[in-house]
C-alpha cells in the first residue's frame, strides 16, 4: 500500500473516496443473482429487478427492504451468509471496469489521498483489490467491519475519511448506487455517479450526484473538468 503523504504546503489534505462494487469492479449483477439465489434457498421468490435496485445497501438493510416485515428474522443471517457463499463462487469471474486502475493512478499522481470506501466483507474486498491490481495508488480501504451502520448511513465514508486523514469538506466520493449518493449527502461530500453499476443517471442525480459518467474510463477522460479535477487544481 502506498505510504501516507503529507498535506500540501499551506493547505489541507484532499482526497477521493471510491465505492468498489459496481463502481470500479463489474459486480453489481453478480451480487443481484447471488441475492436472488440466496432468497430462493429460503423460500423467497424476489424478482431480480427489485433486488438490483437495493444492491449497494448493506446486506442487513437489503434483506429488510425486500422481505416481508412479519417474516422469521432468525433466518436473515443465514440468508446473508448464503449470498456471501454464492458471490464467492463468482470470484474468478470478477473484472475491473476499463479505466479503473488508471483513474486511481491519476488521482494518486495528482497528490490526492485515495481510499476504497467499501462495505464488502473483508474476504471480498481482498479479492476485489487483487482484481484491481492498484495497491500502489490506494492509501486506505474499508470493509464491512469498519462501520456500525451500513449504507445509506454514512458510517463507511467516515471510516474511509479517517483512514486517509481527510476532512469531509476536502473530499469527493465516487459511487454507482443511489445509496452511495445518499451516504455522501449525509456528510456534505460531493458525489460523482457512474452508471456502470446499472443505475440510471437520472436516479443518481435525483439522489444527489453532482455529476454522472458512464464509468471509470469516462470519468478519467473528463477528469480535469470533474469534481475530482477541481480537487486536483486545489491540491497544486
Amino acid at each position: 500500500m502506498a505510504p501516507t503523504r503529507m498535506s500540501p504546503p499551506g493547505g489541507l489534505r484532499r482526497g477521493v473516496l471510491f465505492d468498489v462494487d459496481g463502481t470500479l469492479i463489474d459486480s453489481s449483477y453478480i451480487h443481484t443473482i447471488s441475492w436472488w439465489g440466496a432468497f430462493r434457498q429460503y423460500g423467497y421468490d424476489i424478482p431480480m429487478a427489485s433486488i438490483h435496485h437495493f444492491v449497494g445497501m448493506g446486506g442487513d438493510r437489503l434483506v429488510d427492504s425486500l422481505l416481508p416485515s412479519d417474516r422469521d428474522r432468525d433466518a436473515d443471517r443465514d440468508i446473508m451468509s448464503s449470498h456471501g457463499a454464492l458471490y464467492a463462487s463468482h470470484w474468478p469471474a470478477l473484472r475491473a471496469f476499463d479505466g479503473a486502475k488508471d483513474l486511481l493512478a491519476q488521482c494518486h499522481a495528482g497528490g490526492l489521498a485515495v481510499a476504497l470506501a467499501s462495505s464488502a466483507r473483508k474476504k471480498d474486498l481482498q479479492v476485489m483489490k487483487a482484481t484491481l491490481d492498484a495497491d500502489a495508488y490506494i492509501d486506505g480501504a474499508t470493509s464491512a467491519n469498519d462501520a456500525k451502520e451500513s449504507k445509506p448511513a454514512p458510517d463507511i465514508l467516515v471510516a474511509a475519511l479517517d483512514a486517509i486523514g481527510v476532512e469531509a469538506g476536502n473530499a469527493v466520493f465516487v459511487g454507482d448506487a443511489v445509496w452511495d449518493m445518499k451516504a455522501a449527502a449525509a456528510l456534505g461530500i460531493p458525489s460523482v455517479g457512474v452508471t456502470c453499476g446499472g443505475i440510471s443517471a437520472t436516479k443518481l442525480r435525483d439522489a444527489g450526484a453532482v455529476e454522472v459518467y458512464e464509468g471509470p474510463r469516462d470519468l478519467l477522460d473528463n477528469l480535469t473538468s470533474s469534481a475530482i479535477g477541481r480537487l486536483l487544481a486545489d491540491q497544486r
